[in-house]
């Protein structure tokens, strides 16, 4: 009698478990990243004119806190395009061993 109940729970565990992921993964929405892409890439050609018109601009009749303040934005759009193009991969050294070891395993 206890091993007809523990073997109906452990059943039932499973079935209730695998019914939980199954339906976890059903509800994907694409919209939302098309929609980022569109306006990363217009923010980003926003950020690509203003850098030209900073070039553009003769910067020998502006004030050094002018000057400054332009510096610093440069800085600013910089660092954002530099973030936006950093969509890699990174390893750290002990998933590299670990693949290495796994490989060397199975081949």
């Amino acid at each position: 009698m206890k091993k007809l109940t523990t073997g109906i729970l452990s059943i039932v565990m499973l079935v209730s478990s695998t019914t939980m992921q199954l339906s976890a993964g059903t509800t994907v929405d694409n919209v939302p990243v098309t929609t980022t892409k569109t306006a990363e890439a217009s923010r980003l050609a926003a950020s690509v004119a203003r850098v030209n018109e900073i070039k553009a601009m003769d910067k020998s009749k502006l004030s050094s806190d002018e000057k400054k303040s332009l510096r610093k934005e440069l800085r600013g759009i910089k660092k954002d395009i530099k973030d936006n193009d950093n969509k890699g991969i990174y390893l750290s050294v002990g998933a590299i061993i670990i693949i290495v070891l796994l490989l060397i395993l199975l081949l």
